[in-house]
């Protein structure tokens, strides 16, 4: 854990209780949710498989569909070094932004499937209504995400 401050077990403890929480709540497998919870805490941020398998006790076999799952997912991005052929790994400052209002987004789309399904569903009002209650909360998040002002990074407020 080169540069890495702190005592080794209650990182790897944090680690844990965040790759826990990425796997009940994100459904992702567990070493996914390890390699994303060792890249958001890891020093340095960029770190190559065999870095991270070391830290987190997988083999790094293991890692390449989960390293895949979170790419695609956008919460790590690959990218290389001039002159070296290995592939490091890094959680940006905004990936949870993006996947968050990714998230949001796809379930704000989920409005235009409820007014469809009321059509569908014509007059009769137990069917439209669980479908109405439905459509009200998306278009409810739809709005109230729309109306927030996004998070404010540090150095933000230096810029502005």
């Amino acid at each position: 854990m080169d540069g890495m401050t702190g005592d080794r077990e209650r990182i790897l403890e944090w680690v844990e209780r965040a790759a826990v929480f990425c796997i009940d709540e994100y459904a992702v497998p567990p070493i996914a949710g390890r390699v994303l919870a060792w890249l958001m805490i890891c020093d340095p941020p960029e770190q190559s498989a065999g870095q991270i398998a070391e830290a987190i006790g997988a083999s790094r076999a293991s890692l390449a569909t989960s390293m895949r799952l979170l790419i695609d997912a956008g919460f790590v991005r690959r990218r290389t070094r001039p002159g070296q052929k290995t592939h490091y790994y890094r959680v940006d400052d905004d990936a949870w932004e993006r996947v968050v209002r990714r998230r949001v987004a796809g379930l704000a789309a989920f409005r235009e499937i409820t007014a469809a399904g009321m059509e569908v569903a014509g007059s009769d009002p137990a069917r439209t209504g669980r479908l109405r209650a439905a459509h009200e909360v998306f278009d409810w998040m739809d709005k109230a995400f729309a109306s927030m002002p996004g998070p404010q990074h540090e150095g933000d407020a230096d810029e502005a």
